[in-house]
C-alpha cells in the first residue's frame, strides 16, 4: 500500500497556501488521495495497510496533517485547518469502517464457498457393527421361551462345588467333578470355587428363594477343559431352562421341546426324544430334530441318519428337590440344557466353533 500523498509532509505556507479557500482545496487533495487507495483494499491485510498509513498514531497521514498543518498555521488560516482536519478525520474513519465491513463479509462469503457440502455428491458408506451371532441367538432363544411365560434370571460364573454339582444330585466321584474336566479356583485359600460347568446351578440358587410355580432359563458362559478344535472349546454359552410347579407332566415337557424346536429351526422340524441319562433328571432324554438340511432323507450333516441332535433334556429328578426343601410328592418339572454355539453352527451352517471367537471380520459381515 502506497504511503498518502506527499502534500501531507510540507507546511501550507511551503506550498502557497495562504487562504481558507486553498486549504479546502488541499483537504479535498487528501480526500481524493484516500479514495483512490481505497478502491485497491482487497482483503484484511491490505485494508490494516490502508488504516495504518492513514490513522496511524506516529506516521499516519492525519498524524503529519496535525503536525505539518495545524500547529504551524498561521492565525486566519487555524480555524479553516482545524474544520477540514475534524471532517477529514470522520471521513477516514467511514471510510475505514465501510471498508473494514465490506472485507469482513468478502472473507465471511469464501469461507462459506470453501466449507460448502455439495448435497448432491454420494455420502460416504461407513461400516456398521451388528450384534455378533452368539447374541442373536441367545435373544432368539429368549424371545422364543419368554412367549410361553418363562423369565429370564442371570448368576455367577464363580460357583461353589455344592451348586455346581451337589445340590443337583452329581455325587462326590462323579468323572464330570474331575479336575480334568473341571476349572477350580482356590479362592479365596481353602475354600474351593471353580467356574460354572453349565448355568444349571440357578436352578439350585432360585429354588431356594422362591417356592413353585417356577419357570426359568439361565442364558450364560460356561467353563470346562476341553482342548479347542472344531467342534469344542473351553469356554462356550448355554441356555438352562427349568420349570417347576404341581401339576407338570412329561407331556407338558415334550409340547415345550416341540414348540421350541419348530420356532427355532421352522414349521417342518419334527422332534425326536431318546432316552439318555442325566444326574439331575429322571427320566432323562436326547431331544433330536430332523434335518433340515435334507428333511430327514439323510446327508453328511446328519450323517445319513435323518435326525439332529440338539440338547439334553428331562423330568427333576426327584432327589433334587429335597436341596431346595421342595415337597416332591406334590411338585414336577422338567429341565433342560441348551448349548447356544452348537444351535448356532446347526441353524447357519458353520462347521467351526472357533469362528465365533477369533473377530474375524470377513465372518461376522455375514451375519448383520
Amino acid at each position: 500500500m502506497p504511503e498518502a500523498a506527499d502534500i501531507t509532509r510540507q507546511t501550507l505556507a511551503a506550498v502557497g497556501v495562504s487562504t481558507p479557500a486553498d486549504v479546502l482545496a488541499r483537504f479535498a487533495d487528501l480526500r481524493v488521495e484516500f479514495d483512490r487507495q481505497a478502491a485497491s483494499v482487497v482483503d484484511e491485510a491490505s485494508w490494516k495497510a490502508l488504516r495504518d498509513s492513514w490513522l496511524g498514531r506516529k506516521s499516519g497521514a492525519l498524524h503529519r496533517v496535525t503536525e505539518q498543518w495545524l500547529k504551524p498555521a498561521s492565525p486566519e488560516l487555524r480555524p479553516a485547518v482545524g474544520r477540514g482536519l475534524n471532517e477529514l478525520k470522520a471521513y477516514l474513519e467511514q471510510g475505514i469502517e465501510r471498508l473494514r465491513t465490506s472485507v469482513a463479509s468478502a472473507s465471511e462469503t469464501a469461507a462459506l464457498g470453501r466449507e460448502r457440502v455439495d448435497l448432491s455428491l454420494p455420502g460416504v458408506v461407513r461400516p456398521t457393527g451388528s450384534r455378533h451371532l452368539i447374541r442373536q441367538t441367545f435373544e432368539e432363544i429368549e424371545r422364543i421361551f419368554l412367549s410361553l411365560g418363562f423369565t429370564v434370571v442371570e448368576g455367577p460364573e464363580i460357583e461353589t462345588p455344592y451348586y455346581n454339582f451337589e445340590a443337583l444330585n452329581i455325587p462326590e466321584h462323579h468323572p464330570a467333578r474331575d479336575t480334568m474336566d473341571t476349572f477350580y479356583l482356590d479362592l479365596p485359600p481353602g475354600s474351593p470355587h471353580l467356574l460354572r460347568t453349565h448355568t444349571s446351578p440357578m436352578q439350585v440358587h432360585t429354588m431356594e428363594k422362591q417356592q413353585p410355580p417356577v419357570r426359568i432359563i439361565v442364558p450364560g458362559k460356561v467353563y470346562r477343559r476341553d482342548n479347542p478344535d472344531v467342534t469344542h472349546s473351553y469356554m462356550f454359552h448355554q441356555v438352562e431352562g427349568l420349570a417347576v410347579d404341581t401339576d407338570i407332566t412329561f407331556c407338558e415337557f415334550k409340547g415345550t421341546v416341540e414348540y421350541f424346536v419348530r420356532e427355532f429351526l421352522g414349521p417342518a422340524a419334527k422332534t425326536r426324544l431318546r432316552p439318555s441319562y442325566f444326574p439331575f433328571t429322571e427320566p432323562s432324554v436326547e431331544v433330536d430334530a430332523s434335518c433340515f438340511s435334507c428333511g430327514g432323507s439323510g446327508c453328511r450333516l446328519c450323517k445319513f441318519s435323518g435326525w439332529i441332535e440338539l440338547f439334553g433334556a428331562g423330568m427333576v429328578d426327584p432327589a433334587v428337590y429335597g436341596f431346595v426343601n421342595y415337597d416332591a410328592s406334590r411338585v414336577s418339572g422338567y429341565a433342560f440344557g441348551l448349548g447356544v454355539d452348537r444351535l448356532s453352527q446347526l441353524k447357519y451352517g458353520i462347521d467351526d466353533v472357533q469362528l465365533f471367537f477369533q473377530n474375524d471380520v470377513r465372518f461376522l459381515r455375514q451375519f448383520p
